[in-house]
Order: C-alpha cells, then structure tokens, then sequence
C-alpha cells in the first residue's frame, strides 16, 4: 500500500503528550529532536536518561529519591530507580476530586455504578483498614476470583496501597483453574465474587469460592462480593464475610506503604495450557513507570478521556487498563459477552458512554466484520479517537475495515506485549501515520528487534522478536523458582542475555511491526519457517470462515500444514470450499502455506483470555494428553480434535 490509512491532523500533533515530552526533553537533555522515530533513537541509546526524563514528566509520586536511574544494565539484573521508595496505589490514587474515575457496566450496556476519584478513594481507605486490621502485610497475597467490577479494582488498589501482592483470575476459571493458580501462591485473603453474568445467564461462583477456601489452608478470610444476588448467602463459604461488612469502618486516608522500586506488586500467570501455568511477579516501579509511558504517551490520556478495554481480570489488559488512573481518565469497567445482546452491543456503549479510548481484540474485530455491523453507519461516535487492536495480530483486512466501517479520522493502533512484561513490546504513536496491517512503532526505549538464525537484526524479513536491551516492567521473578532457572529458560535459553520472547516479527523500512504470531506454535513443511497467523489471516478473510486453526502434524519424517475451521452456521465444508480456501492462501502467500488437510470443527479452543491454542491441539493430534483444560475458556471445544480420522492418510 504506497498510502497510509490514517495520518494524525497538525492540530492533533501539537495537542499530543508526546509532542508536549519531545519539547519536554529537548529543554531538560540539550537535545534537537523532532518526531518519533528521533525520539525513539534518542531513547535507545540514553536509556537512563529517557527513564528519568519520563520520571519527571509522569511527575511519579515517591518517599525517597533514587541514587540511580540504572545500575547493573544487563538482562537479567538490572536495577532500576535503586533506592528510591514509592507506592504503587499511590500514584493511581493522585486524584481524589469529583470528576468520573470508573463506570462499571453490565452486559447489555446497563451502567450500574458512576464512582468518582474523591469515591474511589474512599473505598480504598476502608478495604485498606480492614486488611490491615485483618493481619495484612506487606508480601502477603490477596487473591481475586471476579469479574471487571468496580470492587474488583477497589480491592487491588487497597492490597497494594499496603504493600501486599495482587493476583486475580476470571470468575470462568473451573476449580482446577483457580487452584493451579492461587495454589502456589498461597493467598492470605480472597476475594471473590457471589456470581457474574455471561451471554444473558448468571454463573455462581461461591461454590468454587467454598472449595478453594476449604483447599488452600493459607487463606484467612474470604470477602464475598455481591453482583449475581444483592445479598448472597455467604453461610456455606468458610471464613466468609460480606463486601459491605468489610466497609463498615470509618477509615477516611489511607497509609501508603513506602516500598523499594522492584517490591512485587502482582502475580500473574502464563497460559497453562501445557503445563501448570508460571506464576509470574511483577514489580510495582517497572510496572508503573512503563505503564505511565505507555498510556501517557503512545495512548495520549488525559483527564477528558473515557478509556474502555474488553478484557476479564485474568488477563493483563485489565492490569494495563487500571493504570489509567494515573492519567485521571474515567475507566469504563464491562463485564460480560461482548456480543449480547448483538454484536453491536459495545459499540452502543461507545456512543452512549462517549468513549474516547476504545480497547479490543482482532478477534472481535473479525467478528464485528462477519456479523455485518456498521459502526459508523448505526452509532454516533463523534468522541472515539483511538482504537486499541491485541490479542493476535490485526489483519490488513481488519484495518481496513475499521477505516471503512467505524471512523476514518482515527488512530488504530494495534499493540502487542504480554503477560511476561505485563505491558508492550511495539504500540502505536498519535503523532505517527498508521499503515495497513503495521503495527506503528516499537516502545519508546524498548530495544526491540527481528534476529535471524544467526541472531543478526533484520528488516524487511521474518525473524524471531527480540529485546536486546534492559527495560523497567521485566519480571523481578518467577514465584517457587529456585536460581530463577524456570525465568531464565522462559526468555534467555536462546541468545543469553537478549529477551527471546517467542513471536515473529517484521520490522519494516518505516520503523513499522508486522507480526506473524508465536514461533513456539511454528510450522516447517520442507524445513520452511511459516508463522501460523500468515495462513489465519487469509482463510479468515473468507466470508465463509468464522474462526479457523492451523498446526503443523508430524507425518512421514516431515510436517504437513493442518488447518481447522468453523464456518457459518448452515454450511458443510466441501470440495469447493477447500479448493477455494486454498486459493486464497496460495494466492497471497506462497503454496508452502496451503495446508494439506482442511477439515471442519464445530468451536475453536481458547485460553479465557481469547487466544488460540494451538499447542494443545498438536499434542492431542500426536496423541499426547492435554492436562490443564481449566486453562480454556472452552474446554468441550477439545473433543472434535481427537481420533479425526482425516489424518490417517
């Protein structure tokens, strides 16, 4: 495409943070720099200085300065901010007035709770008491089995504000689930939900709730949040006791627990889908100051934003969405299908809620395109001016849908990061163009590169994405991870000391990203690298094709290309179709992708965060045993990938 989709208005630029820290740095560094990409280069190779730059701008809240910006810089074992002391909840918490900080908002659009800052704040004074009165310290863990409530969020910042650890996971989570998860990390407090709502129905959730309880002989106390039930039956949960008993104290400030730089703030966990997941920790400065970049300056928040992200509290889009406090922006909290009562359904909320950051998924993208919603054409979106794309990578397809269907004056960018770092690898620019299929630029000060078999950095070719470079937001450990030998496997048995992060990427002559999707999930027929999401990209342009799956099968001392799909309702696959499906992805890859057997599934098996498992399906095709199904948000969706009599021949 010799033209951009999108490219940011002058007045748009001047307006931007961005624009307001070049001039920032400019002044402070003696510097002459001018657009990102200077700006970006500047960053890489002063990293100490960009860091404390952002430091100040971000104006972070601390007790204590630090002696040092970065000490030791090597991966890992870099020190960051080393001396300084600050508080997490504490810097989220720096507005305590009457504007808006979160709307918490029911599927089906119902907004049930407006809560202000000066609120917000209040809340988590009292939660804060009762857990310190509880015996609460710092280190200790609280645990959260819950929706994307507004206590949910009141309950993070309360554990944090005293320096305990925050670990959450979906409220969908089986008991299995939970256990393989808070049962390593041995919770003093839980924290969970009566219930939530999915697709029109109510689940219970105390019964699980009940039975982790009995199972995990570290928790002391069970706080139980009503939202199923105005008042639920807590009698049958040990230890239990009510979210508005909690409350009832008359704690007004809150006493910030004053903490190293690296201090653990959360714990969040890998996928699991092969194996117990690693239960990951998260340090409360990396963590802030990378999020403080990424929601200041590549999203460009400020105070008359309305930011929204459909994402569970297993998933580290809600820990990504939640820093935007430190902006002042109002948060709009969703829990539920994003598809009920219609497929339309969020982008009704965006109009009415008057939503400016509008978070999602290409998934729900691709949807909204096969279920022929018009965005533009049904809903005043006057206010939206950026959208947020994770998840998997952003077909060309599904940006050029977004500019056709939703706004054409809008900033689409999509992102990629992950748990591990619990932030972003590459994101977008609002002063920067956006190309079709790109992701617009790497993170400011994240060192981020292509490395070929011979670890040289590429551009214009797929290659392995690595970080050559120390940043803030690494984990400080792996929780039960004795001489960090699972960490070290995870991100640096490949290139010691470089971050291996385990997707393929594209850097391209305009500074841009294209991702190809998890090299661990890599198909090689005939010894041929092929990122799994060049084939999905294809057969989900199809109007036939609602979801699809591609893995590689070992067979005859090679590996031959599998592609599952699900396809509209009503619809058998059949000669034609293959052969059309085959066309598509010889037509615009190479006829290295064109799978050998295309064979038709009713569901497509995803972790509760959305992704596809593509490990899981390899293995139970090799007849190997898929232990962690608690880790899927649907786990029946395995069975019509056993005994597939199609590839036996």
């Amino acid at each position: 495409m010799s033209e951009p989709l999108w490219t940011p208005s002058p007045g748009r630029i001047a307006g931007a943070n961005l624009t307001r820290f070049i001039a920032y740095v400019n002044e402070r560094c003696g510097l002459a720099v001018d657009g990102y990409d200077a700006l970006y280069d500047w960053s890489i190779a002063s990293p100490a200085d960009f860091w404390e730059s952002l430091w100040h701008f971000a104006s972070i809240r601390h007790s204590v300065p630090y002696r040092s910006v970065l000490e030791n810089p090597v991966m890992p074992g870099a020190r960051w901010f080393s001396g300084s002391r600050l508080n997490f909840a504490e810097n989220l918490l720096r507005f305590r007035d009457a504007r808006p900080a979160l709307i918490s908002v029911r599927e089906g659009g119902e907004v049930d709770a407006r809560v202000s800052y000066a609120e917000l704040y209040a809340m988590t004074a009292r939660l804060a008491r009762f857990l310190t009165e509880s015996g609460v310290a710092a280190g200790d863990r609280v645990a959260g089995f819950l929706p994307n409530r507004v206590e949910t969020l009141v309950a993070m910042l309360a554990t944090t504000s005293i320096g305990a650890i925050w670990s959450s996971c979906s409220p969908d989570f089986g008991f299995k689930g939970v256990m393989d998860r808070f049962g390593q990390i041995r919770p003093k407090i839980l924290v969970s939900a009566d219930g939530y709502f999915y697709n029109g129905k109510s689940f219970d959730c105390l019964e699980r709730a009940a039975h982790v309880a009995t199972e995990i002989d570290s928790i002391e106390r069970v706080i139980v949040v009503p939202f199923v039930s105005a008042a639920p039956d807590i009698d049958a949960v040990p230890k239990a006791i009510a979210w508005q008993a909690a409350l009832a104290n008359d704690a007004s400030e809150i006493a910030f627990a004053q903490l190293p730089f690296d201090h653990p703030l959360y714990i969040m966990y890998s996928s699991g889908t092969t194996g117990v997941p690693k239960c990951i920790v998260h340090g409360a400065g990396g963590t802030l100051v990378q999020h403080a970049k990424e929601l200041l300056l590549h999203t460009d928040l400020g105070r008359d934003d309305v930011v929204f992200y459909f994402t569970t509290c297993g998933w580290m889009m809600w820990n990504w969405l939640v820093s935007s406090l430190i902006a002042g922006s109002a948060l709009v909290l969703y829990d539920g299908s994003p598809a009920h009562p219609d497929a339309a359904a969020l982008w009704k909320m965006a109009q009415d809620l008057k939503i400016t950051v509008f978070g999602t998924s290409a998934k729900f993208l691709g949807m909204c395109e096969k279920a022929d919603v018009h965005p533009a054409a049904d809903f005043d979106l006057a206010a939206l001016r950026t959208i947020l794309s994770t998840g998997s990578p952003l077909s060309i397809e599904g940006f050029e849908w977004v500019y056709r269907e939703v706004k054409q004056d809008l900033q689409l960018a999509s992102i990629c990061g992950g748990t591990d770092i619990v932030s972003c690898f590459m994101l977008g620019s609002p002063i920067s163009p956006v190309w079709a299929g790109e992701i617009q630029k790497r993170g400011l000060a994240m060192k981020v590169e292509a490395w070929d078999e011979s670890g040289r950095a590429v551009v214009g070719r797929k290659a392995e994405l690595v970080c050559s470079a120390p940043f803030p937001s690494m984990p400080v450990y792996f929780w039960d991870d004795p001489g960090d030998r699972k960490y070290l496997d995870a991100y640096f048995s490949e290139y010691p000391g470089v971050w291996r992060h385990g997707d393929y990427i594209e850097m391209t002559p305009r500074g841009g990203v294209v991702v190809y999707g998890r090299s661990d999930a890599t198909l090689n027929p005939g010894g041929v690298r092929i990122g799994t999401a060049e084939i999905d990209r294809q057969v989900e342009a199809l109007d036939e094709v609602v979801d699809c799956l591609v893995v590689g099968q070992q067979w005859r001392d090679d590996v031959r290309v599998i592609l599952f799909v699900v396809l509209r309702p009503g619809l058998v696959l059949d000669g034609a179709l293959t052969a059309k499906i085959g066309n598509q992805i010889r037509r615009n890859t190479t006829p290295r992708h064109v799978p050998s057997k295309v064979i038709q599934v009713p569901e497509i098996p995803r972790t509760i965060s959305g992704k596809k498992v593509e490990l899981a399906v390899t293995r139970i095709i090799h007849g190997q045993e898929v232990k962690n199904r608690d880790a899927l948000a649907n786990p029946a969706a395995l069975a019509a990938f056993y005994d597939l009599e199609e590839l036996r021949d």
